[in-house]
């Protein structure tokens, strides 16, 4: 099998690699080429598409044009069938796996899909959540390795669709449900006392697809770490880096244990909300959560919205990700625009903006004077990729992320030099000067790395702060995450 993929991959890229030389001669041509090469890699599968999606986000490792270009790449992923679904859930929770999830929404047919897994709606009844506090947060709120399974080489090649997504024994549920309802005629019946719920449910065939892959990646990285100029990028030890990230992505149960985490982490603070993982219905490729409902950050991007609004939604999301940065060191890496959700925004009044209001303190003469409510919640969703830091690493961040809030530009590039695991910087001088210019020019400004290849979580955090704050300030042009962050790193914030 890894010989035929391997000559599966050679048919789609090698041609592209034998013309790249022509790209020189025409810019038209040029744009040809990448165009190509974007979509050979959309169609090479998830492990190609996930390392071009990561490598776009190392610009201490590739050209700008390049991780501008890779930025672009699109999943174009047909859902997997009900057929197979329906097949994980049985494997997953037994024969009465519908006395559990009794509707489903949407005919069925996911609410989403990506090239890792996809999403169905369903409703679940109450009582079915064991643990007890949790299903009571929830209606106030209204390592496995599984055997093969002959229906995910019957999904593989393309034969689930064929079933359908009827599936009788449900219908009759359903249909009773609903007959109950209509019968009943009571706002509060036993439908709507069902828990509306997320099923993530993992693609056919990807645990083995991304493991030969990976095999495949780390020769290639292997071979090209004899060209000389290649060599300060440590191939190889990228692809383990992305081999690490990939592998935690495709096993569910990590989501599970980062979203409870999330939920320790923010359990004080009422404006964040993360999906929360239903126990026992936990496994290596089916995570059930509770459904959070919201409206996509993106539609509160435009001038129709309220400028208090949006620099709410923009204080609020820079507030999250300075906390995860400094105070929890356990920080969200994949914080674009689709993974953030705003719910209650219809509640907001732009007139209570930085209004206060007084508190009575019984029969004493003394208030106490409070902000307004606010009613806004952020819900941060795909939690399946973390960015964590060692203790010393830690540190050394924060005396970088300080000294730019100090406007100290030498000393962050000596601790960046410092630091790095690998760097080939030919004028440090210059490296220092640019640096300097740019924590004098931060807030509208770029700089590139000059072949300093930075420890990957610490990328990792500064992609995350660069992700956010690009989306904050889209939000609000006035957003400085630089004073936003004093409070924190000089210990005046509270936490």
């Amino acid at each position: 099998r890894v010989t035929l993929r391997v000559l599966w991959l050679l048919y789609r890229f090698g041609p592209l690699f034998c013309v790249y030389p022509l790209t020189y001669t025409s810019q038209r041509f040029t744009t040809l080429w990448w165009k190509l090469l974007l979509n050979a890699i959309e169609a090479a599968g998830p492990t190609f598409i996930k390392m071009g999606q990561w490598a776009s986000t190392r610009r201490d490792l590739f050209t700008d044009e390049f991780c501008d270009r890779f930025s672009r790449l699109h999943v174009h992923v047909k859902p997997h069938s009900w057929f197979f679904t329906k097949r994980r859930l049985q494997r997953a929770f037994g024969k009465n796996w519908r006395k559990i999830f009794v509707k489903f929404e949407n005919m069925r047919r996911p609410i989403g899909s990506g090239c890792i897994a996809q999403v169905y709606k369903a409703y679940m009844r109450p009582e079915m959540i064991k643990d007890e506090e949790l299903r009571d947060e929830i209606m106030e709120d209204i390592f496995l390795v599984e055997a093969p399974d002959f229906t995910e080489a019957w999904e593989v090649t393309g034969f689930g669709d064929v079933l359908g997504s009827k599936d009788k024994e449900l219908d009759d549920l359903e249909e009773e449900i609903e007959r109950s309802r209509l019968a009943r005629q009571q706002l509060h019946d036993e439908f709507e006392g069902l828990i509306p719920v997320a099923i993530k449910v993992l693609h056919p065939g990807l645990y083995r697809t991304v493991k030969r892959d990976l095999s495949i990646m780390s020769g290639i990285a292997w071979l090209l770490e004899w060209v000389p100029g290649l060599k300060w990028l440590s191939l190889s030890e990228i692809v383990s880096e992305f081999g690490d990230l990939i592998m935690s992505q495709i096993d569910l149960r990590h989501e599970a244990a980062n979203l409870e985490r999330f939920k320790d982490y923010f359990a004080d603070i009422d404006a964040i909300r993360f999906p929360k993982p239903i126990r026992p219905y936990v496994r290596r490729d089916i995570l059930v959560e509770t459904f959070e409902d919201g409206d996509p950050i993106t539609n509160f991007m435009t001038d129709d919205n309220s400028e208090c609004l949006k620099a709410k939604l923009a204080e609020m999301g820079i507030e999250a990700l300075l906390k995860m940065i400094f105070v929890d060191n356990f920080v969200h890496g994949d914080l674009h625009p689709g993974n953030i959700l705003v719910m209650n925004a219809d509640s907001y009044n732009p007139e209570q903006c930085n209004k206060m209001m007084l508190v009575d303190m019984c029969d004493t003469v003394i208030v106490n004077v409070k902000p307004v409510e606010n009613p806004i919640r952020l819900v941060l969703l795909d939690v399946g990729i973390i960015a964590e830091l060692d203790e010393q690493d830690r540190l050394n961040f924060r005396d970088v992320f300080t000294a730019v809030v100090m406007g100290e530009g030498e000393q962050v590039a000596d601790l960046i030099l410092h630091h790095a695991r690998a760097n080939e910087c030919k004028d440090v001088a210059q490296f220092k000067k640019e640096m300097a210019d740019l924590v004098q020019t931060a807030r509208e400004n770029t700089v590139t790395l000059g072949q300093v290849k930075l420890e990957s979580n610490f990328a990792n955090m500064v992609l995350a702060i660069v992700v956010l704050e690009g989306l904050g300030r889209t939000l609000d042009p006035n957003l400085d995450i630089l004073e936003a962050a004093k409070p924190i790193l000089l210990g005046t914030n509270g936490y």
